[in-house]
């Protein structure tokens, strides 16, 4: 069935190509893509497919022999076997990692294996992720483990299905191969799966693909491997715009500058746009390195991602990003951080003062007009435009962090609001949503301390006398934290449940008189109020999800695949595919994988022990443990 895909390479044909046959690791001056080999595994076989997905590439998996076609899938989608038509290459880029330039980065472990033209005409790359050594490997080897696979491919599908920009997955597909990881870099390795995902997108060009030409950085002293190479700045320039912006391309085809400014504005307007999606689903990417920006605006390289549980603006999903630069509320001008590295690696091809002046005119008004059109709707403000509707959703948020709201949960159950007063409504609403509030027990794990007393009392000591030494080894802001935390644990350890209770429905009660009052300005401007409700649940429905990729759902499912389960993976990945749809549990969506055929083995030790919670409930307590680097 997979001899169906139509390949046309037009990238290879397009960018300058490496002509060493060297596969190892390496410098590649002078080129775009290298030729590479996908290196075979031990028994692959599937772990889950996205057959929305590989409807684009007008792929269609047989209902007669899914035995077989799972068993194709494998084969050629662990990299295996090759297609007819695919040629494996690696793509070269640099990269700003942690606001500092790295250098050459390049495609460690993912291979682009070609282009295919889907039904329409539309044309996908597609890319194996964990498929073996590249040029660009440096120390590692070019695999990928079960759970970042899963991670990967879940939440690919996830965020397409939220509406929001991004690869796909088409496939995941483990083996009996493994390697070893050092998960947490505590010194206790073990070894895992190698797994390979297929990973599907108009172009896994980045922000960082322009970096290669690069001259010696001041701060760093690495370069780019083709400093002084504009020709190829221009072919990429022709390449990326022609190909993905052909209405530029056509608007400006004899002016280059005019036609490179139009670009970089409008990759400007989308990656504005792209933040704002995030930032209103509690999406947190986690590694926003330039090299991990795509230059067509899509979400990109899922690796410690995290959906915000409990809403804190400064929540950090890497455990490994020790200063915060990614956390929550850092996205949107960290992205406007690695718009202004874009801008300066198009020079001379577009002059700086021309792409700096567009990204101050535009990058924070498409914000900021994103932001509040998207917020609108999830708070079913349908009729009105008002300017107050900014301050009544910072409003909402400062209420969400006082309170320790769920994110997701809190905008979901906001559609269920009554706008008449009847004290009793009230109440009982009151009651749903501070169920979704964080209790006394996950407050205390949220503020415990995290430095031993004798560290913090040392810094505290040599922030006053050595400033210098200090600077190097720790920050204010981190102090200032940790200070913040020791603060909040000791007052928690006063406060009862009765007592957090009463707080937060206070602080709820204030908060909806004003939305009370915001909705009602809406009913006042039409004359069907029945309607006008009917049509204000739709839209906040359809656009505040019921169920997102929490941490510990991701959890219980890698826990499962690892004992050689992957039925919950399926049935995860089927839930993602409807996260608005309105279902008490998930066992209509559970029956339906059964009825296709996957196969359901014995529940895997996560869920023996640990108790099934409904997929859109908060999290667990266990689940504040979990730790993604």
């Amino acid at each position: 069935w997979l001899g169906a895909l139509r390949f046309d390479n037009l990238a290879l044909r397009s960018l300058p190509v490496d002509a060493s046959e060297d596969g190892g690791p390496r410098a590649v001056p002078g080129a775009c893509f290298s030729r590479v080999r996908p290196s075979p595994l031990q028994n692959p076989r599937l772990v889950a497919m996205s057959l929305p997905a590989l409807a684009l590439l007008g792929l269609e998996a047989p209902a007669a022999d899914r035995e077989a076609a799972e068993a194709e899938a494998a084969l050629y989608f662990s990299g295996n076997r090759l297609l007819a038509g695919s040629e494996p290459a690696a793509h070269c880029y640099c990269g700003h990692q942690f606001g500092s330039f790295a250098g050459q980065l390049g495609d460690g472990a993912a291979m682009y294996l070609g282009e295919v033209l889907g039904p329409r005409g539309e044309r996908w790359e597609i890319q194996l992720k964990g498929a073996g050594l590249t040029p660009f490997s440096r120390q590692a080897d070019g695999r990928k483990v079960l759970r970042s696979s899963i991670r990967e491919f879940l939440c690919s599908e996830a965020m397409f299905h939220l509406g929001i920009p991004t690869t796909r997955a088409g496939t995941c597909v483990t083996s009996d191969s493994k390697v070893v990881r050092d998960i947490f870099y505590d010194g206790n390795p073990k070894s895992e799966r190698c797994t390979v995902v297929l990973r599907i997108a108009s172009t896994f060009i980045r922000f960082g693909s322009f970096e290669i030409f690069k001259p010696t950085d001041e701060y760093t002293g690495r370069k780019g491997p083709s400093v002084n190479r504009n020709d190829i700045r221009i072919q990429m320039l022709d390449y990326v715009i022609s190909t993905f912006y052909p209405e530029i391309q056509e608007a400006y085809s004899d002016n280059s500058i005019q036609r490179n400014a139009a670009f970089f504005k409008e990759i400007t307007k989308r990656t504005a746009r792209l933040v704002a999606e995030w930032q209103c689903v509690g999406f947190c990417h986690g590694v926003l390195n330039t090299d991990n920006m795509s230059i067509v605006g899509l979400t990109i390289d899922y690796g410690p991602f995290g959906f915000m549980d409990r809403y804190d603006p400064e929540h950090i999903c890497n455990s490994s990003d020790n200063t915060g630069r990614y956390a929550y509320n850092k996205q949107p001008e960290i992205c406007k951080w690695n718009l202004g590295k874009l801008a300066e690696a198009l020079v001379p091809e577009l002059p700086l003062e021309i792409s700096e002046l567009i990204l101050e005119e535009e990058y924070g008004a498409e914000f900021e007009k994103h932001y509040l059109q998207k917020m609108r709707k999830k708070l079913g403000l349908i009729q009105l435009e008002l300017e107050e509707d900014s301050k009544l959703v910072s409003e909402l948020l400062e209420t969400m962090h006082l309170t320790g709201g769920d994110f997701t949960n809190t905008f979901y159950l906001l559609s269920s609001f009554s706008i008449d007063s009847d004290p009793s409504k009230l109440e009982d609403f009151l009651e749903k949503l501070t169920s979704q509030c964080a209790s006394v027990e996950e407050l205390k794990v949220a503020f415990k301390p995290q430095m031993d007393p004798r560290q913090l009392s040392m810094m505290l000591m040599l922030a006053q006398s050595n400033p210098q030494l200090f600077a190097l080894i720790g920050t204010k802001a981190n102090i200032n934290k940790e200070l913040e935390r020791i603060e909040q644990f000791s007052k928690l350890q006063q406060l009862t449940a009765a007592d957090l209770l009463s707080r937060n429905k206070r602080q709820w009660k204030e908060w909806l008189e004003k939305y009370r009052v915001r909705l009602q300005k809406e009913i006042e401007s039409i004359s069907d109020a029945d309607t006008w409700n009917t049509d204000r649940v739709k839209v906040m429905n359809s656009n505040n999800p019921k169920y997102i990729l929490r941490n510990y759902i991701a959890q219980n499912a890698i826990e499962a695949a690892e004992n050689g389960d992957f039925s919950e993976v399926r049935n995860v990945l089927k839930l993602l595919e409807n996260p608005f749809q309105e279902a008490e549990d998930f066992r209509e969506v559970q029956e339906d994988v059964e009825e296709e055929g996957a196969t359901a083995t014995a529940a895997a030790c996560a869920q023996e022990t640990r108790s099934r919670l409904p997929y859109c409930s908060k999290p667990p307590l266990w689940a504040s443990e979990l730790c993604v680097t």
